[in-house]
């Protein structure tokens, strides 16, 4: 039983998670023959000033771009 825990900072929406949770599924699913019934997707978000990246909070940090954070 795959179980992946995705931990991001606050800020997907509902399409963009969905969309996380169907690509692992199907990448567990190809890459290692997992059954997806048994597979287990959990995102769990971040609130940005809870979340410290090179020294600094990542809520001090400009907002980047979608993809490139």
């Amino acid at each position: 039983m795959p179980y992946v825990n995705l931990q991001m900072t606050k800020g997907a929406t509902r399409a963009q998670k969905a969309e996380i949770v169907k690509e692992f599924t199907q990448t567990l699913v190809r890459v290692l023959g997992k059954n997806p019934q048994a597979t287990h997707i959990v995102i769990q978000e971040i609130e940005r000033e809870d979340w410290g990246h090179a020294g600094i909070l990542v809520a001090d940090r400009p907002t980047e771009p979608a993809g490139k954070a």
